[in-house]
């Protein structure tokens, strides 16, 4: 069997996760995937088999869209919501539209990227999220650009 499943990815499971799911299910041990979600991150998640495996690295090179819900004012330890609250800024509970475009236009563009410590990118054959777990450094690299763009839609 050869193609691709797009799997609308639950939080709670990692992207090599369903990857074994569907290698299970299906009965077939060439499966991939088109990059590493984040456990805590839902949403889409093509699944390769057989000979679409080969296609991984042309998927992985275009554009994606990511829809993000958050919090203004808490800082994390580790950069997301299920990090301990680290510092609060109360003043920007009234922080006005206009503002937060301010903000977001000066991320537009082409922008170099670090990933945070807590990021499934693999250094030296581990993940950075498993040094920041046993507290060892790592060297956390910039890592490629992103063009960036945004669309503010408020709930």
């Amino acid at each position: 069997m050869d193609g691709v499943i797009i799997i609308n990815k639950p939080k709670g499971y990692t992207s090599y996760d369903i990857v074994n799911i569907v290698r299970k299910k299906l009965n077939i041990k060439k499966v991939g995937h088109t990059g590493t979600l984040d456990p805590n991150a839902t949403g889409v998640l093509p699944i390769l088999i057989g000979k679409a495996t080969k296609v991984s690295k042309y998927l992985m090179e275009h554009q994606k869209t990511y829809i993000a819900k958050i919090k203004l004012g808490e800082k994390t330890n580790t950069g997301d919501s299920e990090g301990n609250i680290v510092e609060k800024d109360l003043k920007l509970k009234h922080i006005e539209f206009n503002k937060i475009e301010e903000i977001l236009n000066s991320f537009l563009g082409k922008q170099k990227q670090t990933p945070p410590i807590y990021s499934a990118i693999k250094i030296n054959g581990k993940k950075l999220y498993e040094y920041a777990r046993t507290r060892t450094s790592s060297r956390n690299k910039t890592k490629g650009y992103r063009n960036i763009q945004y669309k503010i839609k408020f709930i």
